[in-house]
């Protein structure tokens, strides 16, 4: 049987938050991604991910486009 790898994901070395990491590392495997998907497959509260979001937005880590989040 043939195993597929995903490839390994580099976690920028500012990121020091688990959360921000996890936030990180969902959006890098699944891309485009609304709040609620975060919520659901993160099991985060919205808040928690409004504030993580947002400090990755500031620092270039993460861009918004209407309602949906991206690395960017």
């Amino acid at each position: 049987m043939i195993t597929q790898q995903k490839p390994a994901v580099d976690i920028p070395t500012d990121l020091r938050s688990p959360q921000a990491k996890l936030i990180y590392l969902f959006l890098s495997m699944n891309g485009t991604t609304s709040i609620s998907e975060l919520q659901d497959g993160l099991n985060m509260k919205k808040i928690s991910l409004y504030s993580i979001l947002k400090t990755l937005e500031k620092d270039d880590m993460v861009s918004k486009d209407g309602e949906r989040y991206a690395l960017a």
